[in-house]
Parts: C-alpha cells; structure tokens; sequence
C-alpha cells in the first residue's frame, strides 16, 4: 500500500508520501505532528498523483480542508 497524509503541528499542515505510514509517523513524532488525514492506495502512480495534486493545485487542498475544516482550525 501507499500513502498520502496530511498531518498538522503549529497551525500548519504538511502533506506527504510514504509506502509505510507507520514508519513515516514515528519519523515526524520527534516534531510531534498530528495525523489528521490520510489516503490508501494500491498503486504507487495513484498514491503521488494525489500528493502533487494536494501540493500544486490550491483547489484541491482547499476542498479537503473545507472536508476537515475542524482540523486546521
């Protein structure tokens, strides 16, 4: 599987890749992040499409915070 996330720490978001989602967040715990969203994938193709998406398109983002929009409060 792989991964795409979304975690927060201090009022900003930083959304990332990994095909080990667990490895990745004990990598950010020294930062101390909280998950707040991810997304599952088969295909490794599928899984950074939808990250660059996240990344490079403003609307995409936006509408996923509107879907989380307790969680960037």
């Amino acid at each position: 599987m792989y991964y795409i996330y979304v975690i927060k720490k201090k009022n900003k978001s930083y959304i990332g890749y990994t095909n080990n989602l667990q490895r990745r967040m004990k990598e950010h715990q020294a930062k101390e992040p909280d998950l707040i969203y991810y997304e599952a994938y088969r295909d490794k193709r599928d899984a950074k499409n939808r990250e660059m998406k996240l990344k490079q398109r403003g609307q995409t983002i936006r509408r996923l915070k509107e879907r989380l929009k307790h969680s960037f409060n």
